[in-house]
């Protein structure tokens, strides 16, 4: 696959009066930022950059003429062949989709222990994972991290416009760091960013404009937008912000994510189906087949000495499995348990994926990779399941033996393992034997068991052996729940508004 940056984008139209007004004001903010902070220019040219696209989007989808997008629905490689069919879903199939996640026992905040939730503490918990590799001391360090979720949104609702630069030089300048001076860019992008939706979506209910269900972006765009837009989350050490193995990581996460819900978005309304409407069916199989060989690249030790956020593919898939809130079971489970012999995703080798944007990435699938026997503690594992469900027995075994061929041998947390994997894949596994009879159960359970268990995984010694087992479980493992969870084809957008 072609680096998604490599060719030249269309032309999109300039932002009308009141957009330039918007940017007009957006850059006295950031210049006061710029002024009180020069190393976070880089930072704010960016910020500018998203935020025009993001007029630009919007002026040209209300007032140009849809662009036809051609689709590879009839694609024959071995990935598009290896497509599953999507179950017809209605509105009231997602009542159970919630954002404000279930709370915690332990909680992280700033200098203390606090988590609101498994939806806000994943941001956080990525961050541990990430520095405990190198030790840069940035998660005991307030100032010097990117703010979590909850804070950034906090940072959106509260800043005083006409008091920044009295904000920035007063109130900061003495403990701010690059990523502190990088938390206020984030909140005057999200600020723009909702004023922007809020204006065209104001126009469309008020009859002034009509808003087509036609993207203006193509593949091009719609990636340099995802690259601008989290370069604001899971921010590395400066140095190697800029590394294309680390936007690489972090566009491909935020890509998967939105491939994730967009059978939910299209009968919901929200915004992520239409994004990625002008993206083609095989380049959708491509990003997910990259998913899953960046994730399995994430399962080998190796692998962590080489980048500051290498963890954050597999803590994302964790993560999504157990917020409750994607539908990796309830869109994952299948009505049949696909061969396992000659199974293209099966063999999907370790990828890191650096090639994202410019160069490009070039996947290998061959036979699978197992050692010949588990180590005691995963032997250990395997037992429990074949105890507990001896009809998920063998094909458990089987990935644990694959698990092990990447990752060496496994010294997680038995107990605290098992009773998500008893909850999560085993019992998906189990739903696909039946038909796929039970896969709402299995995503409302995944949902409890993550709010009832996702503290563990914050906590050393065994967190990274646990981390690492679930995402392959989760994301690389046969049946290949994350494969089948993703939306391919675009539908027609519903629900209240067209963008949610």
């Amino acid at each position: 696959m072609d680096g998604a940056l490599a060719h030249p984008s269309r032309e999109l139209m300039r932002p009308d009066e009141q957009g330039q007004a918007r940017l007009l004001a957006l850059d006295q903010r950031l210049a006061a930022i710029r002024d009180a902070f020069p190393f976070a220019s880089t930072d704010t040219r960016m910020c500018r950059l998203a935020c025009e696209l993001l007029e630009s989007a919007w002026r040209q989808r209300a007032e140009a003429a849809p662009v036809e997008t051609a689709d590879s629905t009839g694609c024959t490689c071995l990935l598009c062949s290896h497509l599953p069919t999507p179950p017809p879903r209605r509105l009231e199939d997602y009542d159970w989709r919630k954002s404000a996640g279930a709370p915690l026992l332990v909680k992280t905040w700033p200098y203390r222990r606090e988590l609101d939730s498994v939806l806000s503490g994943g941001w956080a918990w990525t961050r541990k994972m990430s520095d405990s590799d190198h030790d840069l001391g940035l998660r005991f360090r307030n100032e010097d991290d990117i703010l979590v979720f909850q804070e950034y949104k906090r940072v959106a609702n509260s800043v005083d416009i006409s008091g920044l630069h009295r904000k920035v030089g007063q109130e900061l300048t003495h403990q701010a760091s690059t990523n502190g001076a990088r938390a206020l860019v984030s909140g005057l992008y999200a600020t723009h960013k909702r004023a922007v939706d809020e204006y065209w979506l104001t126009r469309h209910t008020r009859g002034a404009i009509t808003l087509p269900q036609a993207n203006p972006l193509d593949k091009l765009t719609y990636a340099l937008l995802q690259t601008l837009d989290c370069l604001f989350w899971h921010v590395p050490p400066e140095a190697e912000l800029w590394q294309e193995g680390n936007l690489a990581s972090l566009v491909l996460c935020r890509v998967l994510d939105d491939m994730t819900d967009t059978r939910a978005d299209a009968v919901t309304g929200e915004i992520s189906n239409f994004w990625l409407g002008s993206v083609s069916t095989h380049d959708k199989a491509m990003y997910a087949a990259s998913a899953i060989a960046l994730v399995k690249y994430g399962c080998m030790p190796e692998s962590h000495g080489v980048l500051w956020n290498t963890w954050l593919m597999d803590t994302t898939i964790v993560w999504m499995a157990l917020t409750g809130r994607h539908a990796l079971w309830f869109d994952g489970i299948i009505d049949e348990l696909p061969p396992l012999e000659d199974c293209p995703l099966c063999g999907i080798e370790p990828n890191s994926c650096t090639g994202l944007l410019s160069g490009g990435i070039t996947l290998k699938s061959g036979p699978q990779i197992r050692v010949n026997s588990l180590s005691s503690q995963a032997r250990r594992l395997s037992n429990l399941c074949r105890t507990y469900a001896p009809d998920v027995w063998r094909l458990f075994d089987r990935e644990l033996a694959a698990f092990e061929a990447l990752h060496g041998e496994w010294h997680g947390d038995l107990e605290i393992t098992w009773k998500i994997l008893s909850r999560t894949y085993v019992a998906a596994v189990r739903a696909c034997l039946a038909g796929g009879n039970g896969a709402r159960e299995v995503q409302l359970n995944a949902g409890a068991v993550g709010a009832e268990l996702f503290h563990a995984l914050n906590a050393p010694p065994t967190w990274k052996e646990d981390t690492a087992l679930l995402a392959y479980m989760f994301g690389c493992a046969h049946p290949h729940f994350l494969w089948n969870c993703v939306g391919y084809r675009s539908d027609a957008v519903a629900g209240d508004e067209l963008d949610g």
